[in-house]
């Protein structure tokens, strides 16, 4: 790291004093709307995987710039934490190329990914941070542990235990968190994947829940966590808690940035501008090995909406030719279990992502808010990342199937779509999905072969 942390910490108590409302606004909102217009940047029609290299090394420097002008603000102390250019520059081009994640037969390597690259992208399957009932937790897991096109597994949260709530900073979060990694545990040896790699601590609502997992025989080494930017570049004591924490546990830090698009930050091209600024900003104040890029559409909440699928795109893209990083695309889709609409977002998201060089994490199945997610859409998210990859799928190939895919399911943006939960979809004590669950996927996979993307595996 280019700058000590706790040197960064510091900052925080000793930078410019400003107001939340102010950093909203004068700061966001005034600076992302005036570098924007100063680098000339748009989104141009429908687009979603644009192919132009000089506009995405614009986006990546418009990007550091914003970072340059306004910093980091830690709401814990009301503080600006300032950056200068050199520190962005060499804590970028510090970041790690490749991220071993998991153990023994089970590892998997995590790497910088190009656009276009012929190398699979990382798979991380589950439904991360979705409030999830005790009594399916494990069975959920299981549903996408199992599946071979999976290389890392992450999962939902428990909002209560044993019957009872979890509540923040608690002896209930602390149970929490350790019954999650319990039921992870468990899940990935009777699948036979004792090793598999894993973001974890997702019930944790606190740095009190988050150092719980540090435990023997909980998060390991070759785990990871989340330590978040809130929006818009804000940091927390949370969080910064979270990124010392893993400097003696060894825990990967997975940078998460939810940045809205038509929020502070305005429409996609602001938006995708501050994500590269958080991300850069990440390096440093979360201490990020990799990142986790999850846009939310203010109106719309998912990230197959064609305003956040364009995002993913250009933030891969412009890191990738600036200073490479790893980096994973969350896939937040509408849709919930036991719908065709919900593997049409998979299919689309999962494919930009791909031929974009990002790497895969889902499927938040209904915008993450309900358990209404299964591994059969996991399935689907990993095979199309290989098969995109495999069959060379360029950009614009990519992105003539995901328009397509984008004209069958934009109609749940407006009407919903939440399906099933989980025990609707699967036999929970089998954890196998329902017949008619198979059909669904079965149909869709001959559209995609159709279009001319062919899955190494269909239903069954």
């Amino acid at each position: 790291m280019s700058v000590p942390f706790l040197a960064l910490c510091e900052r925080g108590y000793t930078g410019p004093k400003v107001e939340k409302e102010a950093w909203d606004l004068d700061y966001v909102f005034e600076e992302s709307s005036s570098v924007v217009e100063e680098y000339g940047l748009e989104r141009r029609g429908n687009e979603l995987a644009p192919c132009d290299e000089a506009r995405m090394r614009r986006f990546y420097q418009a990007g550091r710039e914003l970072l340059r002008r306004i910093g980091v603000y830690n709401i814990s102390t009301g503080r600006i934490i300032r950056l200068t250019p050199e520190e962005i520059d060499r804590a970028a081009a510090a970041q790690k190329k490749r991220l071993p994640m998991g153990c023994g037969k089970d590892a998997f390597i995590l790497y910088d990914r190009k656009p276009e690259d012929k190398r699979k992208p990382g798979v991380f399957a589950g439904n991360p941070g979705c409030p999830t009932p005790e009594g399916v937790f494990k069975a959920c897991v299981k549903s996408w542990a199992q599946e071979e096109s999976v290389d890392m597994i992450t999962c939902g949260s428990l909002v209560a235990v044993d019957g009872y709530p979890v509540r923040n900073g608690e002896p209930s979060e602390v149970e929490a968190v350790r019954r999650e990694l319990a039921y992870l545990n468990q899940a990935a040896a009777e699948v036979g994947r004792p090793g598999i790699g894993r973001l974890a601590a997702e019930s944790s609502v606190s740095e009190v829940g988050d150092l719980a997992a540090a435990a023997p025989g909980l998060l390991r080494s070759t785990d990871a966590h989340l330590v978040a930017l809130n929006n818009e570049l804000i940091i927390n004591r949370d969080n910064l808690v979270r990124a010392a924490s893993s400097a003696y546990t060894g825990v990967r830090n997975a940078s998460l940035s939810c940045v809205m698009v038509e929020g502070m930050a305005g429409g996609a091209p602001g938006a995708a501008v501050v994500m590269i600024a958080s991300m850069l900003a990440a390096n440093l104040v979360c201490c990020a090995d990799y990142h986790l890029c999850h846009p939310i559409h203010l109106r719309h909440i998912a990230t197959s909406t064609p305003e956040c699928m364009w995002l993913q795109s250009v933030v891969c893209q412009a890191f990738a030719l600036c200073a490479p990083n790893i980096i994973v695309c969350d896939i937040y889709p509408k849709s919930g279990a036991m719908t065709k609409e919900l593997l049409y977002e998979v299919a689309a998201n999962a494919l930009i992502a791909t031929v974009s060089g990002g790497h895969l994490e889902g499927v938040g199945s209904c915008d993450g808010l309900k358990p209404h997610g299964t591994g059969l859409e996991a399935r689907l998210m990993g095979e199309v990342g290989r098969a995109a990859s495999m069959q060379g799928i360029t950009r614009q190939s990519g992105e003539a199937i995901a328009q397509a895919l984008v004209e069958k399911y934009k109609h749940v943006f407006e009407a919903g779509n939440e399906g099933v939960p989980f025990e609707q979809a699967y036999d929970p004590l089998r954890v196998v999905p329902q017949p008619q669950w198979l059909a669904l996927y079965d149909e869709v996979c001959k559209e995609l072969a159709g279009m001319g993307l062919a899955l190494t595996s269909a239903a069954g």
